[in-house]
């Protein structure tokens, strides 16, 4: 790798821990009403839109309503959003004249957007109106963003009340984070996004003659080339500030529209981690004790940082399988050297690897290379990430929850090891606690390998693996670990867009948003109620080097048991056979 890379990576954690701490302080500022400065233009508004949806911000609700209405509220958004396709082909905005987006795909696209996924069987320049990309596929970047950040303030809550019956009201936490978080931060990165030459126009497609003619299959001469235009930068910015990752155009960001610079690379990946690590500080304010929040701001960067090195180490070493054929794969000043397939020349290796394995810790989706192209074990980084349950880092609010699942347990752990009841930030942590924190870890594994079962073994799940043998395992392996685990990346050998994975994967998408997100506010709720237990001394820190390497050990053991036997079928056995060909 050139020293460029090394460079371009140590700047990317500059800039992260940088805004960690003072975006952290502002997030806990706002969900705790306390003054901010932007209550002056956001403030009117904000009471605008609670005097409009009739919200009453000082009503508590207790876990199952806060859960009700997370449910009502993502449910309808699927029926618009699965409306808004259907009927595509008759409403505005649609310059193009595209026609209504067939029933599975609407379905899929609709549950995609709305969990936070964004997993995308189609390519958005080819299917997708102005309207519907804009007023649909946008809004839902915005509020399942927003309804992942309510839910983790929702728990922080849990913490930090003491005998309480409530932990908040859904609908002024999903109004605050879109307003006060979302759409500023999202206005500042559309900028410097357009800045960079990302289109931003509801104007028609463009037509553009050719510098050379050339021919299609047929042998026809083809002089000249359509232009996908649209209002993509507004887009972009949300996409990856809200871990979202539907990409504007089917290439996502390796689409120069899309991602147009090294800066816009950089800003980008930048997007995808500022919430996110933010939330740790939040967490630790929030709670009275910041080292809670740098514990597990620790842990995730503990997991991340192997991860990245072992995906930039096997992409930069190139494909195994070319070991013994004359093929120079040395990086000097006119070749990146190692695998360069499915990669930007403008980005190289360090820069696609680098954004692959944030997109997949980050919960994001967005990719700026093809997944399906990298070595054996460069594509295992990404699948293993999203399958320790997107949590290092992870999604915008789900990765601060999922991961504080994974303390819980941490805990819980450590109490049997001393023989005393575990508690965590002065809560016991009992026996309904534990059930909830295995349903969030076993409900999306168990979506993962299941689905993963079924595809392998049906003709309808056989008909879209392009690849056979364990590549093409990988393939359907990679796209239910996605699916389950909303994040969206895809390897793409994948043909997904048919009635079976379609149907498949929105069925996955549904159960690993709602069928976490449902026991997590439970023990939000059974928290809430709990009194605080003073610290003793037989009270494990939860803010020491111990806890965070006890943290990182549960986390890679879970995923490794769960997981090790999948992936032995898929990359680590392709691998060995790289391995074994190029001898």
């Amino acid at each position: 790798m050139s020293v460029y890379g090394y460079v371009q990576i140590a700047l990317f954690f500059v800039a992260v821990f940088a805004t960690t701490k003072p975006l952290g302080a502002y997030m806990a500022r706002v969900f705790a009403r306390e003054a901010t400065f932007a209550d002056r233009v956001l403030g009117p508004l904000e009471r605008l839109v609670h005097r409009v949806l009739r919200i009453d911000p000082h009503a508590d609700m207790t876990w199952k309503t806060y859960a009700l209405a997370a449910l009502t509220f993502h449910v309808a958004g699927i029926l618009v959003l699965y409306m808004l396709q259907r009927l595509q082909g008759i409403l505005p905005g649609n310059p193009q004249a595209m026609g209504a987006v067939a029933p599975d795909l609407a379905w899929n696209t609709a549950v995609s957007f709305v969990t936070n996924t964004n997993w995308q069987a189609y390519g958005g320049e080819s299917t997708m109106s102005y309207l519907v990309q804009a007023a649909g596929l946008s809004v839902q970047n915005f509020v399942s963003a927003a309804t992942g950040i309510a839910v983790a303030i929702a728990l922080i809550r849990g913490f930090s009340q003491r005998s309480a019956q409530g932990i908040g009201n859904f609908w002024f936490d999903v109004v605050r984070a879109t307003l006060f978080v979302l759409l500023p931060l999202s206005f500042v990165v559309a900028l410097v996004l357009a800045s960079q030459g990302i289109v931003q126009t509801f104007e028609p497609y463009v037509t553009v003659p050719l510098l050379e003619a050339t021919k299609d299959a047929s042998g026809k001469p083809v002089v000249d080339q359509v232009l996908a235009l649209g209002p993509a930068a507004s887009q972009i910015a949300i996409k990856h500030l809200g871990t979202n990752g539907g990409g504007f155009f089917g290439a996502n960001s390796a689409h120069p529209f899309e991602n147009t610079t090294p800066l816009s690379n950089f800003v980008e990946m930048w997007s995808m981690f500022a919430i996110p690590s933010a939330l740790c500080s939040t967490f630790g304010k929030m709670v009275k004790d910041v080292r809670q929040g740098w514990a597990i701001l620790a842990a995730m960067t503990a997991i991340f940082v192997p991860m990245l090195v072992l995906c930039t180490w096997a992409e930069q070493a190139g494909n195994p399988a070319f070991a013994g054929l004359s093929i120079d794969s040395v990086p000097s000043l006119l070749s990146a050297g190692g695998n360069m397939e499915g990669k930007e020349v403008r980005f190289g290796i360090s820069a696609s690897t680098l954004f692959a394995t944030v997109t997949t810790a980050a919960s994001c989706g967005a990719v700026n290379s093809m997944h399906d192209s990298f070595t054996p074990l460069g594509g295992l980084v990404p699948m293993w990430l999203m399958q320790l349950g997107e949590i290092v880092f992870g999604g915008v609010g789900s990765g601060l929850y999922g991961i504080v699942m994974f303390a819980i347990i941490a805990v819980f752990v450590g109490g049997l090891m001393v023989g005393r009841t575990p508690e965590y930030l002065g809560k016991k942590i009992e026996a309904f606690e534990m059930k909830m924190a295995s349903l969030v870890i076993l409900i999306p594994a168990s979506v993962v390998l299941v689905g993963t079962a079924i595809a392998v073994v049906t003709a309808a799940g056989q008909k879209g693996i392009a690849n056979p043998g364990a590549h093409g395992f990988s393939e359907v392996l990679y796209a239910f670990s996605s699916a389950a685990n909303n994040n969206g990346s895809a390897f793409a050998g994948l043909g997904a867009n048919n009635v079976f994975y379609n149907i498949a994967l929105g069925l996955a998408m549904f159960t690993g948003r709602f069928g976490v997100m449902v026991p997590v506010l439970a023990i939000a709720g059974s928290l809430a109620k709990k009194k605080l237990v003073p610290a003793s001394s037989g009270t494990l820190p939860t803010h020491t080097p111990l806890f965070v390497t006890m943290l990182v050990g549960i986390i890679v053991l879970v995923g490794a048991l769960t997981f090790i036997p999948a992936l032995a079928l898929g990359p680590i056995v392709e691998q060995i056979a790289a391995l074994a060909t190029g001898s």
